[in-house]
């Protein structure tokens, strides 16, 4: 559901407006109604959209990024933005307990009581934190938002700009007629080899719930429904049969494509968190010295997004020196079996690097910036 990757220079990029700082309004205006941006309006258009078409949300710890979806014309929806997350506190796994800083997982609905047009982080509205699964478990805690400020103690922190752009988008939604727009936030994304590389994580067992709902929307482009049903995470049929079997069929496939990178011998790992992260480009801006305003806990970046591995890739002996240490080669090609796997499209790359204590100053330099073409403003540190 994601276009190609195209490439800019550093230049272009920085000229994107990441910065902290209050967000242009119109004289006169308040910040709850500042316009939806008219670039992103001429993309809307381009994508068959508009301003009162429903809206749907997509989080991802890891990759510190949130997704803007809007339903087409067609009925699917389709990615409009991608906002590079500030910062996000906490470990990869779901929120249990209220003070355990961890920013939630699974899926949520956002009415418009719940949007805060008066928050003290510029704007923010409330993900709707606990749902009836985070009930079933004894979730506790409250008031767990999509805000401005880049500080987090449970929540996804943007900058003021770009939470205006996002609050834009939900309230135009609202007044197309929308009764909630739905939240998935998930720990990475949900790939067949991301997650047969947290196989043994202690949490693979609630991942693989969101597993599904996570391939029915990639699968189909259509809000999967949510139910709880003893505890877990259940996504009822699409009304549609085709639809549904488009859901069906992805579910097996990536079934198919986890099992076969475990029995390929892919490696296991965890990945761990002093206290969250954010994405590459904001710490690659705070290496150039640009000031985002209040960075909560800035020393924890530094070790951010650590992997451990718990099992070794299995290496398995080439075919060809197999066959060299056998004899001489057969004049017979034997074709060698392809698994369709979906790489990630970040590389891991360590924020900072310290021998001796926590500390941004002695980060590397940081490696050329780029934005890819998959969505107009999607920031990757490769």
């Amino acid at each position: 559901m994601r276009s190609g990757v195209g490439l800019v220079v550093l230049g272009a990029l920085l000229a994107v407006p990441l910065a902290a700082g209050p967000a242009p309004a119109s004289p006169g205006v308040p910040k709850h109604l500042a316009p939806i941006p008219s670039a992103t309006l001429a993309l809307m258009a381009a994508r068959d959209t508009a301003p009162g078409a429903p809206i749907l949300i997509r989080t991802f710890k890891k990759e510190a990024e949130l997704e803007v979806w809007k339903r087409a014309g067609d009925g699917r929806f389709v990615l409009l933005k991608t906002f590079p997350i500030c910062r996000w506190s906490g470990q990869l796994g779901p929120k249990t307990r209220q003070g355990d800083r961890q920013a939630p997982e699974g899926f949520y609905a956002v009415p418009p009581r719940q949007m805060n047009p008066n928050s003290r982080y510029h704007l923010s509205f409330d993900v709707g934190y606990p749902n009836a699964y985070d009930r079933a478990h004894g979730g506790t805690g409250s008031a767990l938002m999509v805000h401005g400020t880049c500080s987090s103690a449970g929540c996804f922190a943007m900058t003021d700009r770009q939470v205006s752009e996002i609050y834009a988008l939900a309230r135009e939604a609202f007044a197309g007629g929308q009764a909630a727009f739905q939240v998935q936030a998930y720990p990475f994304r949900m790939t067949a080899q991301e997650m047969a590389r947290h196989r043994q994580d202690p949490h693979i067992a609630f991942w693989r719930q969101l597993k599904e709902g996570y391939d029915r929307f990639e699968a189909t482009g259509r809000e999967p429904a949510v139910t709880v049903v003893n505890g877990r995470y259940a996504f009822p049929p699409y009304a549609d049969p085709a639809v549904e079997a488009q859901a069906v069929a992805r579910r097996s496939e990536e079934e198919a494509r986890i099992a076969a990178l475990v029995e390929q011998g892919s490696e296991a790992v965890r990945t761990t968190y002093a206290d969250g992260g954010q994405h590459p480009v904001f710490a690659a801006l705070l290496r150039k010295g640009a000031a985002l305003g209040e960075v909560s806990r800035p020393e924890a970046l530094a070790v951010a997004g650590r992997e451990v591995v718990t099992i070794p890739a299995r290496r398995r002996p080439s075919p060809v020196l197999v066959a060299e240490a056998a004899g001489p080669l057969a004049p017979t090609s034997i074709p060698l079996p392809v698994i369709e796997t979906e790489p990630s499209l970040f590389a891991r790359t360590p924020l900072a690097e310290g021998p001796t204590r926590l500390s941004l100053t002695v980060a590397p330099q940081p490696q050329p910036l780029f934005v890819t073409a998959r969505s107009p403003v999607l920031l990757a540190l490769r």
